[in-house]
């Protein structure tokens, strides 16, 4: 049974970082396209990085030059290196994998609270 667990997240003051992680059980990340999602109260679910498994990456505009995502193989974990935390960015986030047409797995997300 595949697992993808959230954590990292936690209370910051803007301006501040983060580092969350997307860990997998029972499948590897290295073999699907990681994507982290992030949703507030009362708004839709956004895109806000993803990276394949050739390591091609891709960004939300609104988090361009601050946010990273990167993945560790070996570790079997997805990153998402956050800097320069804005008090909109502040949402739940999601990580999905995706292998294919009806086979992707979200896991259960993690806080993000950005507040002075």
């Amino acid at each position: 049974q595949a697992q993808f667990v959230e954590s990292g997240g936690g209370l910051v003051q803007p301006g501040g970082s983060l580092r969350l992680s997307c860990a997998a059980a029972g499948m590897r990340a290295g073999a699907a396209t990681i994507t982290w999602y992030r949703q507030a109260p009362g708004k839709q679910r956004e895109l806000v990085a993803s990276i394949t498994t050739d390591r091609t990456t891709d960004y939300a505009e609104s988090v361009k030059g601050r946010f990273t995502i990167s993945r560790d193989d070996h570790m079997n974990t997805v990153y998402l290196q956050m800097n320069n935390l804005k008090l909109e960015d502040t949402a739940r986030y999601f990580c999905n994998a995706y292998y294919g047409p009806d086979h992707s797995f979200w896991g259960p997300g993690t806080q993000v609270t950005v507040s002075a």
